[in-house]
């Protein structure tokens, strides 16, 4: 269990609300489903900078981001490589070690003060057997998490900083003027030097 979540913690109906708005958005849930969830969610309070989860730890959770940023990134020597970065409204989590219950490469890292709601695999699983509309929910998020996963490659397998840039802008513009540019560039794979020339140009072109 994350040492982050206290199992004596619980969330009220009014502190659910905007989670469950957004499962409801997505996908209708019953009531049953949402007083499980009220059940079995617990909240997080994260501080910038603070780690969410490590790598060399099984992934037991999956973090549902309603404000803040969080990022995730492997570390090889003394450099750190982010791979994804998430905002509101959406689901963190070491995705390969949270599915197979393995140890993970990644690190998870809050970018800016954060509130998440969280609820362990064991919980999660047993919503999907206990309220059946949930996995269409689960499914429609996963959807979204895999589809992002196919930009993330996408851009990584682009040569040039600037067509990595302009991929960037279309698919992620939320998050040019919100995130520091050192993990803007750390994601795209590319210097800070190169990235700050390449938003310089595209500036000049405006």
């Amino acid at each position: 269990m994350n040492k982050l979540i206290e199992k004596s913690i619980s969330i009220t109906r009014e502190e659910a609300n905007p989670l469950l708005f957004i499962f409801n958005t997505i996908s209708p849930i019953s009531k049953g489903a949402e007083n499980y969830l009220i059940k079995n969610l617990y909240p997080i309070k994260l501080a910038k900078g603070k780690i969410l989860h490590h790598s060399g730890e099984i992934c037991e959770q999956v973090f549902f981001v309603l404000q803040g940023a969080v990022r995730g990134y492997i570390k090889e020597d003394d450099k750190d490589s982010t791979t994804w970065i998430t905002i509101e409204n959406e689901m963190v989590a070491a995705i390969y070690s949270f599915i197979n219950q393995v140890p993970s490469i990644e690190n998870m890292q809050a970018i800016e003060d954060c509130s998440l709601m969280a609820m362990s695999h064991t919980a999660m699983h047993e919503m999907f057997d206990l309220h059946p509309e949930t996995n269409i929910l689960a499914r429609k998020i996963f959807e979204k998490y895999y589809s992002d996963a196919e930009v993330r490659a996408l851009i990584a397998r682009l040569k040039s900083a600037d067509k990595k840039y302009k991929f960037f802008l279309e698919t992620y513009s939320q998050l040019s003027n919100r995130i520091p540019l050192k993990y803007i560039a750390s994601f795209l794979g590319i210097k800070l030097e190169t990235l700050s020339r390449v938003r310089g140009l595209k500036a000049k072109k405006v």
